[in-house]
């Protein structure tokens, strides 16, 4: 069997129970040793083999767990996050699937849940926005056209922007077209790791404040009036609200 684990976006104690049960069993892991920490191996067997995937092919991974399957041994393919968002699992899983070999996934903690924890901030706030959108900026990496960045700005909704930062006046450009507005927005390098930093703006300033702390890699961009607004409180915990566990109070 192979398992796809999610390893959270740092914190080694971010990764799922499930995650480490599994793979504390495992006979070989191969992970992403450019974004996952190597503190997650400690917890592995003594004898299980390891490889990081960092100078690896798409056709080396799977060779490794073809052979692995081979020999009946389980093997655990570590991701950065969750490996369902920007975790390029689709082309692993559809070449297992050639294979007949058995796969499973486990869930993670993604970069831009633990962006929004660093900077103590919650997405979806009554009255100014039930919808958070997770995209990124065209690279490499093409973006359909119905996917720019400024057509997803417009809608005002709270934005995680994923694999972006190198490019943040593109960001910036696209993001003041598409909100039409200063809005507040904020950049976590290295959410939830020993040396995180976070810094927060708005588009008129981000861009100088990220290059002037050499921001370049590993950071998410979270933007959108969520992180400086008034608000509503939520009906939930309204005592006049009723709902069918609790009984409102006028």
């Amino acid at each position: 069997m192979v398992y796809f684990i999610g390893a959270g976006p740092g914190d080694v104690d971010l990764i799922t129970v499930k995650g480490r049960n599994v793979l504390s069993t495992a006979d070989v892991v191969i992970y992403a040793g450019s974004l996952v920490s190597a503190e997650h191996i400690t917890f592995c067997k003594k004898d299980v083999i390891v490889h990081n995937s960092a100078s690896m092919t798409l056709e080396d991974v799977i060779e490794v767990m073809k052979k692995a399957d081979s020999e009946n041994k389980n093997v655990v393919r570590l991701h950065t996050g969750d490996p369902a968002i920007y975790g390029a699992i689709k082309e692993q899983m559809d070449e297992l699937d050639k294979l007949n070999i058995d796969y499973s996934i486990v869930p993670g903690v993604s970069s831009f849940s633990a962006a929004a924890s660093v900077i103590k901030k919650e997405f979806t706030l009554p009255s100014v926005t039930q919808t958070l959108i997770l995209t990124r900026v065209e690279g490499r990496t093409p973006v359909p056209e119905t996917e720019d960045l400024e057509k997803l700005a417009s809608i005002g909704a709270s934005m995680a922007i994923f694999l972006s930062i190198s490019m943040i006046d593109k960001v910036v450009a696209k993001l003041k077209a598409g909100y039409g507005r200063n809005v507040p927005i904020a950049v976590i390098e290295r959410a939830t790791w020993a040396d995180e930093r976070a810094i927060i703006g708005t588009l008129d300033d981000i861009a100088e404040k990220v290059k002037e702390a050499k921001i370049t890699k590993c950071a998410q961009i979270l933007v959108g009036d969520f992180i400086d607004c008034e608000y509503e409180k939520s009906l939930l915990y309204d005592k006049t609200f009723t709902h069918m566990f609790r009984e409102g109070k006028k």
